[in-house]
């Protein structure tokens, strides 16, 4: 996908982060960014910068675990903008808490966004593409996806489930000219880890010092736009936090000494 002029183009967890800044990235591209997230005052900010540089931005507030009322959004993007070439599932939430201290309904609440509703999104949407004969389903994944982390259980096997379903969804849609690219980033310097569900349930509240010192999210956006168009399948994304997953495997042993060492 080699130019994205006019591209209809629907980014989740569009209001903050990663996905606010692809909504300006897409922008600027001239496609027709369609954003969704929770809160529908963010979501007009965002648009408003994002009508600078292209002639349309659609917004469309909703919560992503609600699944059944999916089908009513998805029916409303398709009814305005006739078609959807691009998903980006991005909306996510992270974790601060061990296994033993977690309930499982926190578990259930990261899995239900962090997995199913991007499953049940991209089941609603592939239709649509198979008919058109052409789609690019993008997923925000993370490096956790490629291995284990203290107190991210729940999130980890979020992301290695994603990792998992949209391979093998890749596999599938290949005949009918459907990409799928999994991105996996690193340390992104945004608000996950103050979003961060800990084990009582309530928000983190604090930016962990990795994510500080973490790649600013307008880079990050920019080297996923280029992927996009290069119709890459998997693209590592950060600084030199990606040499854990290398290490992982091809050196087991040095990524064991590391991981138990780190804090945040």
């Amino acid at each position: 996908m080699k130019g994205l002029t006019q591209k209809i183009v629907v980014i989740t967890g569009a209001s903050s982060g990663i996905g606010e800044e692809l909504a300006y990235a897409f922008a600027r591209e001239k496609a027709i960014p369609v954003l969704i997230a929770r809160n529908k005052e963010k979501l007009l900010a965002v648009k408003e910068s994002c009508l600078k540089n292209t002639g349309e931005c659609y917004v469309f507030p909703c919560d992503l675990t609600k699944i059944e009322e999916l089908d009513a959004v998805v029916a409303g993007i398709v009814d305005i903008t006739g078609k959807v070439d691009i998903l980006v599932n991005n909306a996510g939430m992270s974790q601060r808490s061990y296994a033993i201290d977690t309930p499982l309904s926190n578990d259930r609440t990261i899995m239900e966004l962090n997995f199913f509703s991007q499953v049940a999104l991209t089941k609603m949407i592939l239709p649509f593409m198979v008919r058109q004969q052409s789609g690019h389903l993008v997923v925000i994944s993370s490096i956790v996806g490629k291995f284990g982390f203290p107190m991210r259980t729940a999130y980890s096997a979020s992301k290695h489930a994603v990792q998992g379903f949209f391979e093998s969804l890749r596999v599938e849609m290949m005949d009918d000219n459907i990409f799928v690219s999994i991105i996996s980033p690193g340390r992104i310097k945004t608000n996950i880890s103050k979003n961060a569900l800990t084990k009582d349930g309530s928000l983190h509240g604090i930016m962990d010092d990795g994510q500080k010192s973490g790649m600013d999210a307008k880079v990050c956006a920019q080297k996923i736009i280029k992927a996009i168009k290069a119709n890459k399948k998997e693209l590592l994304i950060g600084n030199k936090e990606l040499m854990m997953v290398h290490f992982r495997r091809f050196l087991p042993f040095l990524y064991y000494k590391l991981v138990k060492n780190i804090n945040n």
